[in-house]
């Protein structure tokens, strides 16, 4: 007869009883079929009730640990191949996680100064949105994202971009590495796609983990070549034509003909317009997109909200050409949108009543001061005559490049055991042709003045070594 201690228990008996039988047959004590004790049997032995009694042999056959015959009673089921559980009451793994990098001054880092994201706007915003739309906010958003966001998106790109956009092209989704994941699927797997050399190096990752065929094209002082585009033999060209990372080249209107010609020259070509940093063109009103001047469907553009609010909202957003639009509704509409419908209406809020606005005109003068001081610290500092800064009017970082022939990669390692993370040129090259040496990459979004200046003085001072 099976018999248990129940006067030093901690929750319901039942469980504990669960627990104690569950070990048993796990460990063994229990043999396959044996036959348990009836209920009222189990009861008497241990002073507890029957319903206990059920409630745990309940939980013991919805777990397959127990079956039961009719008007038999219960037995032990078998439970080979079965873990058995561990004793400690934690578990450690030998699993590797990437390793963080502890550095003092980081100068490769895109973040954005907390000070200078509206709080008050977005939280009295939030509260709003949870007070008045709690039946939207509990209805699930359409694939595509809810309605009430992409028109408010529409009308900003309207007025500030002048972009002419349906809001049922616009597919809101957390982040364009899942954008991309979608494009692919969208255009299929088939076809190839070309992307800038130097360019963004996560690129070639999300590409290449969902098995899509990449080619490297090199650019030159006006951005991707069409000679290049066309010795690839890629389908669709992967682009930052207003400001591209990492060299900072804005693509003039000449080359951007070009481009659209190439996609308009053979069935099944694409461009895919990534429109990094485009609310941060500092001296000048923003460039036309590609998408607003194409006239055949060729274009796909891509945007998000981490570099004008910040990196950790994750709401990105495309817009599909008609013909796409129609696919995506048609073969897609499967997917759940992955922005949650919270921030999706608070953030709808935030463009439509003109805070986004308000808050990208702020930006903009903020960045304007804040490059002008960093660059001033730079040209006035020891280092200044041994650097020339590389820059644009346009987006959120700049090149220096060093008078050194210190191999790049010595200069990240050396500066790196002083505190200093900073990325060259360099490591933004898939090839190994024409790398453009000594050019390091400065982003300035959350540098302060005497960050700069320390670390002005620490290159001298590798360079003097």
């Amino acid at each position: 007869m099976l018999t248990y201690d129940f006067e030093h228990i901690d929750g319901p008996i039942y469980e504990y009883l669960y627990k104690c039988i569950k070990a048993d047959i796990l460990s063994g004590k229990l043999k396959p079929d044996e036959k348990l004790p009836s209920k009222r049997m189990f009861a008497n032995n241990n002073g507890i009730s029957t319903i206990t009694i059920q409630n745990a042999y309940d939980q013991l056959i919805s777990e397959g640990y127990v079956y039961t015959l009719k008007r038999k009673g219960y037995y032990v089921a078998k439970m080979e191949g079965v873990m058995r559980p561990m004793s400690a009451k934690e578990v450690h793994y030998d699993i590797e996680l990437p390793k963080s990098e502890d550095v003092e001054y980081d100068f490769s880092s895109n973040g954005i100064n907390s000070d200078n994201f509206p709080f008050t706007v977005w939280t009295r915003l939030s509260r709003e949105v949870m007070s008045i739309r709690k039946d939207d906010l509990m209805t699930i958003s359409p694939s595509t994202g809810v309605r009430e966001l992409r028109e408010a998106i529409a009308e900003h790109l309207k007025s500030f971009r002048g972009m002419l956009v349906d809001p049922n092209q616009i597919v809101v989704g957390a982040g364009t590495e899942y954008l991309y994941g979608l494009v692919i699927q969208l255009l299929g797997k088939d076809k190839s796609f070309a992307i800038e050399n130097p360019g963004y190096r996560k690129l070639t990752w999300i590409y290449k983990q969902r098995d899509v065929a990449c080619w490297f094209v090199s650019l030159d002082e006006n951005g991707m070549t069409v000679e290049g585009l066309e010795e690839s033999g890629a389908d669709v060209a992967h682009i930052c034509p207003n400001h591209h990372f990492p060299t900072g080249i804005t693509m003039p209107a000449g080359r951007r003909r070009e481009i659209l010609s190439w996609a308009n020259g053979k069935e099944g070509r694409y461009i895919i317009e990534d429109d990094y940093d485009s609310e941060f063109r500092l001296e000048r009103k923003p460039i036309p997109t590609l998408f607003s001047v194409d006239a055949c469907e060729k274009v796909i553009y891509m945007n998000t909200f981490s570099k004008s609010l910040t990196p950790t909202i994750r709401i990105s957003y495309m817009i599909l050409p008609v013909h796409l639009a129609n696919r995506f509704y048609k073969e897609m509409f499967f997917y759940a949108c992955t922005v949650s419908n919270f921030e999706q209406y608070t953030l709808a809020q935030f463009i439509s009543r003109g805070y986004f606005e308000k808050h990208i005109n702020r930006m903009r003068l903020y960045y304007i001061r804040r490059r002008k001081k960093i660059v001033e610290v730079i040209r006035n500092s020891d280092l200044g005559d041994g650097c020339r800064i590389i820059e644009n009017d346009s987006g959120l970082h700049f090149l220096i490049q060093l008078d050194t022939e210190l191999p790049d990669l010595v200069v990240e390692e050396q500066l790196q055991k002083k505190g200093v993370k900073i990325r060259a040129l360099s490591d933004y090259y898939f090839t190994k042709e024409n790398v453009r040496q000594h050019c390091f990459i400065v982003n300035y979004s959350n540098l302060g003045e005497e960050e700069v200046r320390m670390v002005m003085e620490l290159m001298k001072e590798m360079i003097r070594e």
